[in-house]
């Protein structure tokens, strides 16, 4: 397969346009300052071109289909009046770099913080995450995953329903000053993993379908039509989603891409999509000098994502993992509708820790099928794993946040868990700090019509987890989109600055305990007793000893940690350092001590 430059790039003073339009017999370029039409060439398979002379970065322009209607770039890299309006040419080759020493964070070491750039700040820019550098290297953060920014009708979006893949949405501040933002995290040890959709086009401003056959009539999502990565047609669609891909690497320095929703990518052909983009990202990780990495997002419990070429795999890095969430939701909140109806049982959150996926074979009650296969051949720095998201707080009907949904004890003790596993670690902004504003799904589209149809999907969803959802937050309500901005204000708050606090310690734990370091699921034992979890982890001579009680009383219990040495408390989120009623553990303990652990509350020994 040949892969065709897709969007406007310069030559000198002139400015190459293509695109992709096997639809069309006839593409002109319009010049929109000047009203001048200029014939395109037609090239093999459906690609049109054009070059300008003296063509300036800022240039507005369209595209007319047959003498017809006029449509912006598909692949526009700037829509700064909209969806529904001109594009603008961008030169992407002319920021001046300087993240030269660069080489990426490895996955086993990043500790990653989910974000969503609009509601992040009160001014909802790139700017404002630039100006919060510092606070994130004050707490240890060295990898942030933005929500998707490729551009979307209106000001107010997850960002699920972009049109524009290489157009970097205009309210958030465009090309530029995601370019300053990437640069300023690399110069500051911070990598970026950017969150991207290719299993759709969101349904506003989405005028692909007029220049080539974008989408699938065998397959469907729920979110819109699906991408035709097999069927006729697809070399031009597969070769525009692979641009794209190396577009956001090679030219925004991006460090990874969180693939949404791979489930939903269909691809029947003799090499997989997803295999293709690895391989391509390879290629660039080689030119390059430093590895980007692709992350995928999969309901599917499937590591045939991951697992290598050699193996049947498709070759990505890395993958989600919903299971050690929905196992410590359950836990700690009693919610089993829905999908959480599955679990609820401390020896599925343990085994979570241990293998990663809950089912791997076995019989779901709410898919009414067995799913899921073995990750013993896949290392722990090849999940994901959180106790919250956007998803799992965004698509409950009041947006509640764990800590909402359970107390502030609670909290510190899921928070330590999801640390002392061997997965990668990622925060959902805010949490850190014990937030407790909500966060909502919203929406700005211009139709009022797809408004409502998303309003009442919403209230149609809900009815798995509510019985009355009469009283669900408007999504297109602008209360939906600012009462879902984060409060701050941590050092006024005597509570926010203790969990802040207890992160901070747990993250450096994190980073430098020799134990904590490794990815490596074999060197772990875990038990329960009840709601009371005991779990080891070692390497050669050091042992990490964790009790973690989520029962609502305190537990006592004798030790038998795999050594004679004495192991010494490091971490205990009952101390009164972090807001907590006191520690009641002994500060070091040995093998056969009785000891009492508090409720809701996890200790961590060592040696």
């Amino acid at each position: 397969m040949k892969y065709e430059p897709i969007f406007p790039f310069f030559r000198g003073d002139s400015c190459e346009f293509n695109t992709w339009a096997p639809k069309a017999n006839k593409v002109q370029l319009e010049l929109c300052q000047s009203g001048q039409l200029i014939e395109m060439q037609p090239q093999q398979r459906g690609y049109w071109s054009a070059t300008i002379e003296n063509t300036k970065p800022g240039t507005r322009y369209k595209y007319r289909l047959n003498d017809s209607q006029s449509y912006p770039d598909p692949a526009s890299l700037s829509q700064p009046d909209g969806v529904h309006e001109a594009s603008e040419v961008v030169n992407l080759k002319n920021f001046e770099w300087t993240d030269d020493d660069w080489k990426n964070i490895p996955l086993k070491e990043m500790i990653q913080y989910e974000l969503h750039t609009g509601t992040f700040s009160s001014t909802g820019n790139f700017d404002e995450i630039r100006q919060k550098l510092k606070y994130f290297k004050e707490l240890g953060i060295n990898t942030i995953e933005i929500l998707p920014v490729a551009q979307f009708s209106g000001h107010r979006n997850w960002g699920y329903d972009g049109v524009y893949p290489f157009a970097v949405q205009n309210s958030y501040g465009g090309a530029h000053e995601l370019m300053t933002l990437v640069n300023e995290c690399h110069k500051n040890g911070i990598a970026v993993i950017l969150d991207v959709v290719y299993n759709h086009f969101g349904p506003e401003g989405n005028y692909v379908g007029n220049f080539g056959h974008y989408f699938s009539g065998k397959y469907s999502t729920p979110w819109g039509k699906p991408i035709n990565f097999d069927e006729a047609y697809s070399d031009g669609v597969r070769n525009y989603i692979i641009q794209n891909v190396l577009m956001w690497c090679r030219d925004f320095h991006i460090d990874g891409l969180r693939l949404d929703a791979v489930h939903s990518i269909f691809d029947f052909g003799a090499k997989h999509i997803m295999q293709e983009l690895a391989e391509k990202l390879d290629v660039l990780s080689h030119e390059t000098g430093w590895e980007h990495y692709l992350i995928a997002e999969s309901h599917l419990n499937d590591v045939k994502y991951i697992s290598p070429v050699s193996s049947g795999g498709y070759g990505l890095d890395a993958q989600w993992s919903d299971d050690f969430h929905h196992a410590i939701h359950t836990l700690t909140t009693n919610e089993r509708n829905s999908y959480y109806m599955d679990f609820g049982e401390t020896q599925q959150l343990s085994k979570s820790i241990k293998d990663v996926f809950v089912f791997d074979g076995q019989y779901s009650e709410f898919r009414k099928k067995t799913y899921g296969n073995s990750t013993a051949n896949n290392p722990g720095e090849q999940f994901v794993i959180f106790n919250q998201n956007h998803d799992q707080v965004g698509n409950r009907m009041n947006g509640d946040r764990l800590i909402s949904l359970t107390d502030f004890e609670t909290a510190k003790t899921i928070a330590a868990t999801m640390f002392v596993t061997p997965n990668v670690p990622m925060l959902f902004m805010g949490e850190e700090y014990g937030e407790r504003n909500p966060f909502y799904y919203f929406v700005s589209h211009q139709d009022p019509e797809l408004n409502r149809l998303v309003r009442e999907g919403r209230k149609e969803e809900f009815k798995d987890f509510y019985d009355n959802t009469n009283n669900a937050v408007d999504p297109d309500s602008t209360e939906a989109f600012e009462n879902s901005k984060l409060s701050w204000n941590i050092e006024d708050n005597a509570e926010k600055k203790a969990m802040f606090g207890c992160y901070q310690t747990l993250i450096r734990l994190r980073k430098e305990h020799p134990v904590l370091q490794l990815t490596d699921k074999n060197n772990l034992k875990i038990s329960e007793q009840g709601k009371l979890i005991v779990l080891e982890r070692w390497q050669e001579e050091r042992r990490l000893f964790a009790v973690i009680n989520f029962e609502d009383k305190e537990k006592s219990l004798k030790v038998q940690p795999n050594t004679n040495k004495p192991l010494t408390r490091i971490f205990g989120s009952s101390e009164k350092s972090w807001n907590g009623p006191g520690e009641i553990t002994p500060k070091s303990i040995v093998a056969g001590d009785e000891i009492s652990v508090n409720k809701k509350s996890i200790v961590i020994y060592s040696n």
